[in-house]
């Protein structure tokens, strides 16, 4: 069975990764394409990222060898539930040449298994939107925002993005002269960061840059935001303190106050050395002194590992005794960080299960 291949795709808002892997580990190809979420671009827009991640990750590989994917998706049950946009992945799927079946979670489990080997804890994602969710065995249990940028999402990279445009119009509007985050804005949204001489001419060409394109586009301004909060800027730094006390009380909707099990942090508003990961961080060990906080790993091997872990065994093979996935106890995380070659790590010392789960 080592022969076999997994393939994981992890499908953001901004991004769409993919990885083809052997049941030993070996990494066989890798692939990046533009946002692949339904939600935020389409069912067929989406479709096509996604194919395109596929035919990179498989260049070179026979897709007759893949036995199973996982595909870890923001909003994976909104896919699920509309047969238009399953249609569309269906079709990408088949496109790539492969015939194997696929699962679709959500980006939430996927991002938890890529951090820790428990199979209990919570986990926190905030990227393009934001979503929190406890975990009971590898299964999400219980679920708190991920409503998308329309409903919710709050503490997210679009929420961040949509409040700072919102803090530049408020300026605008009470003749204020922008501060250093406003006028980065400006320059994002319009090329330069100068006021006209009549605010509301710079204030209706703001809305008009924002509404001509897609709203999630907003998401694009949350690096500045971050960025010139690490500058000490006070309208950033607020923005920064209450997006993270949204994310927190997120958590909090759903997680114990009691709990000590771990948390991770996914998403890329999280897993960075910046002040909004620092700030959740602050806010979660306040809350949960406990427990211990840690970051995603690689999203599409974890997704890869979950593929793996629901292999059927053969009635006719014995287990192979090198498959990374067996071995890995209850989660990802080993097999998600990445070593220099291939993404085999020394196991931990508990006996092994006696076949892929």
């Amino acid at each position: 069975m080592c022969d076999t291949i997994v393939v994981g795709l992890d499908v953001g808002g901004t991004s769409t990764r993919a990885l083809a892997v052997t049941l030993t580990g070996e990494r066989l190809g890798t692939g990046r394409a533009g946002g692949g979420n339904p939600t935020s671009h389409g069912a067929e827009r989406a479709a096509g990222e996604l194919l395109a991640a596929l035919r990179a990750a498989l260049s070179g590989v026979d897709p007759a060898r893949v036995r199973a994917g996982t595909i870890g998706l923001a909003g994976a049950g909104r896919l699920l539930a509309d047969p238009a946009g399953r249609a569309a992945f269906d079709g990408a799927w088949r496109d790539a040449g492969l015939r194997c079946p696929y699962a679709v979670h959500g980006d939430a489990l996927v991002a938890y298994a890529s951090g820790t080997p428990s199979a209990h804890g919570t986990v926190l994602v905030a990227g393009t939107g934001a979503i929190a969710a406890q975990v009971r065995d590898l299964r999400l249990d219980r679920v708190a925002d991920g409503h998308g940028w329309l409903l919710g999402d709050a503490g997210s990279g679009f929420w961040l993005g949509r409040e700072a445009v919102r803090r530049l119009l408020a300026d605008l509007d009470a003749a204020h002269d922008p501060g250093p985050l406003g006028r980065r804005v400006l320059a994002a949204l319009l090329g330069v960061d100068r006021v006209a001489d009549r605010p509301r001419d710079t204030v209706d060409a703001v809305v008009q840059a924002v509404t001509r394109r897609p709203p999630v586009e907003l998401a694009r301004l949350a690096p500045l935001v971050v960025a010139v909060a690490a500058e000490a800027e006070p309208v950033a730094a607020r923005l920064i303190g209450e997006a993270a006390g949204h994310l927190a009380a997120s958590v909090a909707r759903i997680r114990p106050a009691s709990a000590v099990d771990p948390v991770v942090l996914g998403g890329g508003l999280l897993t960075g050395d910046t002040p909004l990961a620092a700030a959740v961080r602050a806010e979660l060990a306040r809350r949960w002194p406990g427990a211990s906080l840690r970051a995603a790993g690689d999203g599409a091997a974890a997704a890869a590992w979950l593929a793996a872990r629901h292999l059927p065994r053969s009635p006719t093979r014995p287990p192979c005794t090198r498959c990374w996935c067996r071995r890995l106890p209850d989660g990802a995380s080993q097999a998600t960080r990445r070593p220099r070659r291939g993404v085999r790590r020394p196991m931990p010392r508990r006996k092994p299960r006696p076949g892929i789960a």
